[in-house]
């Protein structure tokens, strides 16, 4: 099973500075603090940044992650994605699938992140997971190895969610304790919750 954190967006409605950069409360980075957690799961790790954030890229090499830069005209959401699928096939985890991480969402647990990789790898009748908090689906998603193809071709900026509804009877959705799994930074006010 591979990680995938998705860090190439623009951030638009955080204002003109990139969010991923910014401190939470405990001073630590918003996306370096996402993605610790996710490669603290799983292992072998990509992370998809714009070609030219160099800074997160250095980041997020850093602490372990296969880098691959968006190009310009590929950055929406399922862009991004599609291109990091098609740049994990070279590690040997994939072949088992894939837990696809926010990188504006650095309060997920990487126990909450093991437990979909788990799920998904012991439960064959069940090739999407997605965690539920208090009803509520939350991220990050895992696919099985059998959706590498349509993860790949991808386009626009729906991301997986096309994915997740064709294919309703295969989702699982998984209880957590992981309040985290809801809790994205989109705003500057959210830096405060």
């Amino acid at each position: 099973m591979i990680g995938i954190l998705l860090a190439a967006g623009f951030s638009r409605r955080f204002g003109s500075s990139d969010k991923l950069l910014k401190a939470l409360p405990d001073g630590r980075l918003i996306a370096v603090t996402s993605a610790q957690n996710l490669i603290d799961a799983m292992p072998t790790s990509v992370a998809v940044v714009r070609a030219e954030n160099t800074q997160l890229a250095e980041l997020l090499l850093s602490i372990g992650f296969n880098i691959v830069a968006c190009e310009e005209n590929k950055q929406d959401m399922a862009d991004s994605l599609a291109m990091a699928i098609r740049f994990s096939s070279k590690f040997e985890a994939a072949k088992d699938g894939f837990v696809i991480a926010l990188a504006d969402m650095p309060y997920i647990k990487p126990a909450t992140i093991s437990a979909v990789a788990e799920q998904l790898s012991n439960h064959t009748n069940h090739s999407i997971v997605i965690p539920t908090y208090e009803g509520q689906r939350g991220h990050p998603v895992g696919f099985a190895a059998q959706y590498r193809s349509e993860l790949e071709n991808l386009h626009g900026d729906e991301g997986a969610r096309a994915i997740i509804k064709r294919y309703p009877d295969a989702v699982y959705m998984l209880p957590c304790k992981d309040a985290g799994i809801l809790t994205d930074i989109d705003i500057p006010a959210d830096l405060k919750r």
